[in-house]
């Protein structure tokens, strides 16, 4: 842990962030195994959400990012967001039918995964409109796990979600961790940061600290 609280990057990190910052916040350093979770709480608009979105390079930002040791700058944009994939507390919808959201080769995994999440798969065929706020949540999280990518950054992933709701989603999530995804996840419940999380960090004043 640094002065500032933030994780001392390691050489076999599978991501590492080195002084990330921005005009709104940082810098950032961290570093993120796979098969880690690490979980941020910390106060609305201290600054947990544009962290994840600084790391997906969706907001303005200095500083290195590296996956597997490779510097995010070698990535095309849409590339670099598909090994780290952001999934917002308010996922994005940009077509009328939730299938139209997975890649075909993805709709038979997509289809395991639904019922584990408590989920009709006849919402597959639906349209987004039909969906919940709770059941858009955890339609969206599906398709960000079946992408496989490297690392997940998680922006209050349960936060629309009835209790049971949130335990199947953390047993998902547990699975994935088991077969090494990376996760980097925000929320306001610190008992679910002390469940899920291998480590816990909190932001404040727009910094890491230790929790």
């Amino acid at each position: 842990m640094t002065l500032h609280g933030s994780s001392d990057p390691r050489a076999s990190a599978l991501l590492e962030v080195r002084s990330l910052r921005s005009s709104l916040a940082g810098p950032f350093d961290l570093a993120l195994d796979r098969g880690e979770c690490i979980a941020i709480t910390g106060a609305s608009g201290a600054g947990k959400s544009l962290f994840l979105r600084m790391i997906a390079d969706l907001d303005p930002n200095d500083g290195e990012v590296t996956l597997n040791g490779r510097d995010r700058r070698s990535w095309t944009a849409p590339e670099w967001r598909r090994q780290v994939i952001y999934h917002a507390a308010e996922p994005g919808w940009w077509a009328e039918r939730v299938a139209e959201h997975f890649p075909a080769a993805a709709l038979s995994r997509a289809r395991e995964l639904v019922p584990l999440l408590d989920l009709s798969l006849d919402l597959l065929g639906a349209p987004v409109a039909r969906l919940s706020t709770g059941e858009r949540q955890r339609m969206a999280l599906i398709r960000a796990v079946v992408a496989e990518p490297p690392v997940l950054l998680l922006d209050e992933p349960t936060g629309s979600l009835d209790q049971n709701s949130v335990l199947l989603v953390e047993e998902l999530l547990a699975d994935r961790l088991a077969g090494d995804t990376a996760v980097v996840m925000t929320t306001h419940d610190l008992s679910q940061a002390q469940r899920i999380g291998t480590r816990h960090l909190r932001m404040a004043g727009r910094r890491l600290v230790a929790a």
